[in-house]
């Protein structure tokens, strides 16, 4: 039952919840990719804001990205169970750090275990009819409608909401902050993509973007980003955020990386793509891109080559020509507007900063 705020009001807000991570199991049609059981956390806040956080873990195309061997996602909730059993959580998990600006935040985990960006919804056969034939429930977005349906539940109009996630969960975050938006019209709703800057090569999306049926995820209800109207396979990533962000232009959309994130470089290597120097300048491009066509949106280059920074330690200590991440993000949800950040010159040289 929820009733009641601490958030103050008659906003409605979850009361039931105890102390720490409340695991849920939603059961019905959700589902990891080899078949176990799917589930999510809930934390609460002391604020009526909320956190939701979808969490990375690679992806998972055809036989060999999906098989078993050489898994280079990850394939059930495990992982996340684990971190939310650690008593001593680090980056923006730590509630307790006062430099945290969402430790007050009520905070809502979208485990990640489907292969598909948080975006599918199939059941795909790899290699059918030979021994290496795999079956991958590509369930993202049923997974992810099922956690955001408790959030509509739970959360009447809260007033600041932000729309997250790292790596995989960075995508998940860009396309679900549009229904999220839609939901809450009311609300001040922040997306901040980690690490997820969408440099991918051509063949990809033609190859195995079909394999995961993510249609039905995207807000149709966005001309720009319809379906029905446009070839969604044709598109890139700035044709999301910029849809997006000119549909709900008091919102705000962003986006943080590393200038030469390696992980982001080992799948656009997986992809067939090229020296490292060339994700580089797609990932500035496809950034200028947006930010050309979005006045709601900004960036956040960081030197060196690590990949997300919501989950670290260092959450709290990086910074870009002089900016915190952590004032950069305080001043955006104080209601400031925020100009991107790019690392420049000799921090932007050689491999580590």
């Amino acid at each position: 039952e929820s009733t009641g705020g601490s958030g103050g009001g008659d906003s409605l807000v979850p009361t039931d919840l105890e102390a720490g991570w409340n695991e849920f199991k939603p059961g019905g049609e959700t589902i990891c990719s080899r078949g176990s059981e799917y589930a999510y956390w809930v934390r609460p806040g002391t604020t009526n804001k909320v956190v939701i956080d979808f969490i990375g873990g690679g992806a998972c195309w055809n036989s060999l990205t999906c098989s078993v061997a050489d898994a280079i996602f990850e394939d059930s909730v495990d992982s996340v169970r684990e971190r939310v059993a650690d008593d001593s959580p680090t980056g923006f998990y730590d509630h307790e750090n006062p430099e945290n600006p969402f430790a007050d935040w009520y905070h809502v985990i979208i485990p990640y275990c489907t292969g598909d960006i948080h975006w599918g919804d199939s059941v795909t056969v790899y290699d059918e009819g030979t021994e290496d034939e795999i079956t991958i429930n590509h369930k993202g977005a049923v997974n992810s409608r099922a956690v955001l349906d408790w959030v509509y539940a739970n959360f009447e109009a809260p007033e600041q909401i932000l729309v997250t996630g790292c790596s995989a969960g960075s995508y998940g975050a860009a396309l679900w902050s549009a229904h999220v938006m839609e939901h809450y019209p009311e609300s001040q709703v922040f997306q901040f993509g980690d690490s997820g800057a969408g440099v991918i090569t051509e063949e990809f999306f033609q190859e195995s973007f079909p394999s995961w049926n993510a249609e039905g995820a995207f807000p149709a209800f966005i001309p720009a980003l319809d379906p029905a109207e446009v070839d969604i396979e044709a598109m890139a990533l700035p044709d999301l955020y910029a849809g997006i962000a000119n549909h709900f232009e008091t919102q705000w959309m962003s986006q943080y990386t590393t200038i030469r994130d390696e992980n982001q470089y080992f799948f656009y290597q997986a992809m067939g793509g090229g020296a490292i120097t060339e994700w580089t300048a797609a990932m500035t491009s496809s950034i200028e891109e947006i930010e050309g066509r979005a006045d709601n949106f900004s960036a956040f280059i960081a030197p060196g080559e690590q990949h997300c920074i919501l989950p670290y330690a260092n959450f709290y200590t990086v910074e870009s020509n002089g900016v915190k991440l952590t004032d950069w993000l305080k001043d955006r949800i104080d209601g400031t507007a925020v100009p991107s950040v790019k690392c420049q010159g000799a921090e932007c040289d050689g491999e580590t900063p």
